[in-house]
């Protein structure tokens, strides 16, 4: 049995509950769009009740900041944009669904969604593997765009269910770019190791890179930096582990990357 052989069973079922989750909502139909980019926040008991309003006001914030305003709107194809909450297994919510990018109020409509949006868990660990495989099954269901990326953001190790790696075997993660947003308290020791963690097992796909919040004062400065070389427009045809910026992440660890690509 490999080394995920174990976890097998259990990420088949929880595959199909997430799917099912993921899929109530109606999908999108079929768009034309350059980007389908899902923003998944962590809510695990770990994440106070003011470290939530820090990270969900600072979400909405960077969305709408300028230059990243600008990012959205700098190709005449649209992103698409969906975003979730998680924590434990199968707790996970749809904060906003899929919608096509076309205008600013488009734009304002979501960061407006997301920052009115209310916490549904508060007292669950950090289920990775799960909140991992939701997102998967969101961008399944999600447009067809040139691109397709999830943004994971979170301030703790996988300690519930299944590993991040058991994840990416069993769920539809082909061509899709997993980017990582690391809230690192330098004063807890706990979070020392987190962005190694999130470097070497969270990370996936094309040009994958890492951003790291130094605290949740600091989450909207990072969500806004990852947001603008996640949104900023690519050439089709171009090699797809080429970086939007400079090679270096903002924890100074090299882009993740693509399958197949040398390590």
């Amino acid at each position: 049995m490999d080394q995920h052989g174990k976890h097998r069973p259990l990420v088949r079922a929880a595959a199909l509950a997430l799917t099912l989750a993921a899929g109530l909502p109606a999908p999108l139909a079929a768009a034309e769009c350059r980007l389908a980019l899902v923003l998944a926040l962590d809510v695990s008991s770990s994440v106070s009740a003011a470290e939530d309003a820090l990270q969900r006001g600072g979400l909405a914030a960077a969305l709408i900041a300028p230059e990243v305003e600008q990012a959205v709107f700098a190709a005449p194809l649209p992103v698409a944009i969906a975003a979730y909450e998680w924590s434990g297994r199968e707790k996970q919510t749809l904060l906003a669904d899929w919608r096509l990018i076309r205008s600013r109020a488009d734009l304002l409509e979501l960061a407006e969604t997301i920052g009115r949006s209310e916490r549904g868990q508060t007292e669950f660990p950090t289920a990775l593997g799960y909140a991992l495989g939701y997102g998967a099954s969101l961008l399944a269901r999600g447009p067809a765009c040139l691109y397709r990326t999830l943004d994971m953001a979170g301030d703790g190790e996988n300690n519930e269910g299944f590993p991040p790696a058991a994840a990416y075997a069993e769920f539809p993660f082909a061509d899709v770019t997993v980017n990582g947003l690391v809230v690192n308290a330098p004063d807890d020791g706990a979070e020392i190791d987190l962005i190694a963690y999130y470097r070497d097992t969270v990370l996936h796909g094309p040009g994958a890179f890492l951003e790291v919040a130094h605290g949740f004062e600091d989450y909207q400065r990072a969500m806004r930096r990852k947001l603008l070389r996640e949104l900023a427009p690519r050439v089709v045809g171009a090699a797809d582990t080429a970086d939007t910026a400079d090679p270096v992440d903002s924890a100074g660890a090299q882009p993740r990357p693509g399958p197949g690509a040398p390590g």
